[in-house]
């Protein structure tokens, strides 16, 4: 994989949250292709629950200071930017007052989602997609992880289909069991349909549970990743039916030398 660019979208990653099925895969997989020569870009949101001081956030001035249009409402972009110890890899933040300042990830302190998760989603795949276009860097592959960032290739395939700059950009999902009870706001469907993607195309989002949401980014992907040995069986059908290249499970052991070969040979 020497030279490939591969961009890591996640909507969680070590060190900088705890430990999880998503946040370690979104550490281990860039790390693996960093290792054998790959160039790597992270993104990941800025959580309020970010230690910005301990992890060595800071402000890219030069990135920051866009506005973002989420449900026709300017949301100001601000872009920090840290790197893991020993790694030498740049993670890129996406943040913004309104969306993400709150001292937590996805709920409450009662365990009760945020209202306005859909809009941050939303606006997490706009903020990345703005950014790598001002980094006027080419990514050959984007690899999504996580349900927060599941947005990110709808928007890819419908709102940003014509930017020359990923003309050969593949996208790839992983797809995790780690979910979520309920949905996102029931007029989530509203909100992405309002930048002009069709509803025939995310008719999932009309009742945004955590599967329907994975559902319209394996839908929008070119190839798909089982992440997890404990996937829903409906999931599971999901991607087998579609027909798209899909890499089955594999172990923390086995994963590096399956996920370049899929990268090469299925992707690529």
């Amino acid at each position: 994989m020497e030279d490939k660019r591969i961009l890591y979208v996640s909507s969680e990653v070590v060190p900088y949250l705890a430990e999880n099925e998503v946040s370690l895969m979104s550490y281990d997989v860039p790390k693996m292709i960093n290792d054998q020569g790959g160039q790597i870009r992270i993104f990941m949101p800025r959580y309020g629950n970010i230690n910005e001081r301990r992890h060595q956030l800071h402000e890219v001035i030069r990135l920051s200071g866009m506005n973002l249009v989420v449900n026709d409402m300017d949301m100001p972009l601000i872009i920090k930017v840290a790197s893991i110890p020993k790694e030498r890899i740049q993670v890129y933040f996406i943040d913004n007052d309104e969306y993400f300042k709150r001292k937590a990830t996805f709920t409450d302190e009662d365990g009760v989602l945020y209202p306005d998760n859909d809009e941050r989603a939303i606006f997490f795949a706009k903020g990345v997609v703005e950014t790598v276009k001002k980094l006027n860097w080419v990514p050959d592959i984007i690899h999504v992880h996580g349900w927060m960032a599941a947005m990110l290739p709808v928007y890819m395939k419908h709102y940003y289909k014509d930017e020359a700059l990923f003309a050969d950009t593949k996208i790839v999902t992983s797809v995790y069991g780690q979910s979520f009870d309920g949905t996102l706001d029931k007029d989530m469907l509203k909100k992405v349909t309002f930048d002009d993607i069709p509803e025939s195309d995310v008719k999932y989002l009309a009742e945004p549970g955590y599967e329907n949401i994975l559902k319209a980014s394996i839908a929008h992907s070119d190839a798909v990743i089982i992440a997890s040995e404990n996937l829903s069986d409906s999931l599971d059908k999901f991607i087998r039916d579609l027909g798209k290249p899909f890499l089955e499970f594999q172990p923390k052991d086995k994963f590096a030398e399956a996920y370049t070969n899929f990268y090469r040979n299925q992707v690529l």
